[in-house]
């Protein structure tokens, strides 16, 4: 096929005023499967290859030969930020076909809103969270306002692969094409995929099309990468390299800078670049004591904060800032300009400490790169100083091998994290059973069931598990019977939809109130199972009680030492992160984007790996009856065996002061040697035992936004059977008998 011949002409236009020589691989081979297909399709390409091109070219060439009767193409992104950057795209690609392009989000005004449901026509821009909202409050439109879709396009579709907002996401175009009597083809875009096929059968999911996948040859990766070390309060490390900055300016530092925020601020001067942080919090800080710097040397406020609670007005000020080419400003930020909006001639980015995932490094550096320069990014890494008497994992610079093995996993392997699937998602099915009442009105149970537990993320609920949470949202009027035997929304289930944060899925961070007696020691967020410790206010603590519903912690002093944690889980780490990172201890490599105080820090550290044999042993003996044990297993295996050597193996090994830095290492006392520990252990992990056992007595583990509206029995099912990786846990014990 002749894929540019095949195009409208006002695209052959566009193209032509555009100045393009010719189309790139993906977009000949989008145009091949939209044109020539009737499936779904899943476009990957790196960032800046031309996507959005590749997947509306063909869709705007069908749509003005056969113009649709409603809403033609719904386009879903995760980010307003996102939308409003492919607006003005669209807007001027639709333009000349006079095809018109709509937005639909929060910031959008209701008039705007209301042309969409008077006329219904072209491209309607739409988050999750407002698909919802639509959803419920304009139930009625739907059919009118969808009955002739034809396309739905998933933006950034990797987003959506391991979080109950994917699977939500799903689950409203399932429900929505039963409403409007449709059936669109699935476009997926993406340029980080790790596992094409798994990400095509998520994107047909519910539907009896396949996905067809293009293979494009991409072009060789040009990246600039730099990674740098600093102990926070080391002034010996504040004085960084010149970047052609003027003489005469003062390099003067705050007192008690941190000398990491010193570097960003030299090497971001006379440069538009973004500085990603792995928290809002953290992004607060760091552009608050760059704003410091500017005040000090007397300079203009040069740096800007883009994050998800902030109002429009700000977010759209930073985002219009990194637009314009002769601004040299550069934003704060955290994954809400790490997804797909061209922000112009971004020159570097630089990340504090490392992302979390493969997918979170490949999609910020994705951010630079563009109109013909090569990728840039520039990691500082920040550790504080550890005390001489803690233990020597505490002496290991975790982030710096983090970042080290995120790199070099993609260069060697291309690897990227793969969706999650086989997941429990109790929190969401009770989310979408209030969204269907509030959509629909009163349901008999059996109607109600066969348009929620019929979604295809609830494969793998049963109709027993559903009956015993329509039982329990009766109990607690979240859902009320009517004398017909209907189900409706009750009192409660009406406050709790009728609220605007209802429409997401995604946890906010909620904190928790610390306290040991009447005295109040600040706050957590997703505090640790009682009998945990936790690090606050300088000393160390027993969880004694967690109150959900007060939002508090009590507490008790008690001896020793662990570092400070303030969160459930270190981030969704896969195991190969792990593993890649244990691999960067132990071989010699020198990378390239290695600088002076990085490369003496990471010898420093597989110097000590190799003396204290952590490598070669993942059991290291302290003294005393003390032990570390390093798993090198992701996120939510890591949990399992914390949970599994505690429940199944803590009597035959004669286990206590049980602690862990998640997911790197746990820290015991114990009567057993190490052949013992690594006997009972496997002798333990090979019998029959159920996988709830792995869920405290007494414990219930509200791990999403709504599990607190479910009943305790499924919220532990969903944990132990839908979160913990059991299977990969005892994959990794087997392997220690073996070795």
């Amino acid at each position: 096929m002749n894929v540019y011949e095949r195009y409208a002409l006002f695209i052959q236009d566009y193209i032509y005023r555009s100045g393009w020589q010719a189309l790139r691989g993906i977009q000949n081979a989008a145009g091949e499967a939209i044109f020539g297909t009737d499936h779904h399709v899943l476009l990957t390409a790196s960032t800046a290859s031309g996507k959005t091109e590749a997947a509306f070219f063909p869709i705007l060439t069908l749509l003005s030969e056969d113009p649709p009767r409603s809403v033609g193409v719904l386009y879903i992104a995760p980010l307003k930020a996102l939308i409003n950057d492919q607006f003005e795209r669209l807007q001027t690609l639709c333009e000349e076909a006079h095809i018109p392009v709509h937005k639909w989000h929060g910031d959008v005004g209701q008039s705007r809103k209301k042309k969409v449901l008077d006329h219904p026509s072209g491209i309607l821009q739409i988050t999750p969270e407002s698909l919802e909202a639509m959803m419920i409050t304009k139930r009625m439109e739907i059919p009118s306002l969808f009955h002739d879709l034809r396309f739905i396009v998933i933006d950034e579709i990797h987003a959506m692969l391991r979080g109950d907002r994917g699977l939500q996401t799903f689950c409203l175009i399932e429900r929505l094409c039963k409403a409007a009597g449709c059936h669109p083809r699935r476009i997926g875009l993406s340029a980080t995929i790790a596992s094409p096929e798994a990400a095509g059968r998520f994107l047909a999911a519910g539907s009896p099309a396949g996905t067809v996948i293009p293979k494009v040859e991409g072009g060789k990766e040009v990246w600039r990468l730099s990674m740098e070390h600093f102990y926070t309060a080391d002034p010996q490390t504040a004085a960084p390299e010149r970047d052609s900055r003027p003489e005469g300016i003062a390099d003067i530092a705050p007192e008690g800078a941190d000398p990491a925020i010193g570097y960003i601020f030299e090497h971001t001067y006379g440069r538009k670049c973004l500085i990603f942080t792995n928290s809002r919090e953290e992004c607060e800080s760091v552009c608050q004591y760059l704003r410091q710097y500017c005040e000090i040397n007397h300079e203009p406020d040069r740096f800007l904060i883009h994050h998800g609670n902030l109002s429009a007005s700000y977010r759209e000020n930073a985002e219009e800032e990194m637009k314009d080419d002769t601004s040299f400003k550069s934003v704060c930020a955290t994954a809400t300009l790490e997804l797909g909006i061209d922000i112009g001639r971004l020159e570097r980015a630089f990340h504090i400490n490392a992302p979390f995932t493969v997918s979170g490094f490949l999609q910020r550096l994705g951010r630079t790169g563009r109109r013909g320069n090569p990728s840039e990014m520039w990691f500082v890494m920040r550790e504080d100083h550890a005390e001489v008497r803690d233990p020597f994992p505490a002496h290991l610079p975790w982030p710096l091998l983090q970042g080290i093995a995120l790199i070099q996993l993609y260069r060697e392997e291309r690897f990227v994290e793969p969706p999650r699937e086989d997941r429990m998602p109790y929190s969401l099915l009770y989310h979408q059973t209030m969204s269907t009442l509030a959509s629909c009105g009163e349901m008999t149970p059996a109607e109600l069931a066969s348009r929620v537990l019929t979604l295809s993320c609830f494969r793998r609920i049963t109709r027993e598990d559903y009956r015993k949470l329509l039982l329990h949202l009766l109990e607690t009027d979240h859902i009320s019977r009517t004398e017909n035997g209907g189900l409706l929304l009750g009192l409660t289930g009406e406050r709790i939809v009728g609220q605007y944060k209802f429409y997401a899925v995604f946890q906010e961070n909620i904190e928790y109130l610390v306290r040991t007696g009447s005295e109040q020691l600040g706050t957590i967020v997703k505090p640790p199972p009682v009998g945990d410790k936790i690090a606050i206010a300088g000393r160390v603590w027993r969880v004694d009680e967690v109150d959900h519903k007060k939002r508090t912690v009590s507490c008790t002093l008690v001896g020793g030492h662990i570092p400070a944690y303030f969160g459930n889980v270190a981030g969704d780490m896969h195991t190969r992160i792990l593993e890649r990172m244990r691999q960067v201890l132990a071989e010699d490599t020198r990378y390239p984007y290695m600088m002076p105080h990085a490369a003496a820090r990471l010898e420093e550290a597989r110097s000590l790996a190799r003396e204290t044999g952590m490598l070669q042993h993942p059991l290291v003996f302290l003294g005393g009856n003390t032990w570390i044990l390093f798993p090198w297993i992701g996120t939510y295996a890591f949990l399992a065996l914390e949970r599994f050597l505690r429940v199944h193996c803590a009597k035959r090994l004669g286990l206590r002061s049980f602690s862990s830095v998640r997911p790197f290492y746990m820290q015991f006392q114990m009567e057993a040697d190490s052949e013992e520990f690594f006997q009972i252990a496997a002798e333990e992990a090979e019998k029959d035992w159920d996988p709830l056992s792995l869920v405290y007595p007494g414990e219930v583990p509200v791990f999403e936004k709504y599990d607190e509206y479910v009943p305790e029995e499924l919220i532990r099912k969903g944990f132990a059977l839908g979160v913990l990786d059991i299977a990969q846990m005892k994959s990794c014990v087997r392997a220690w008998v073996k070795k």
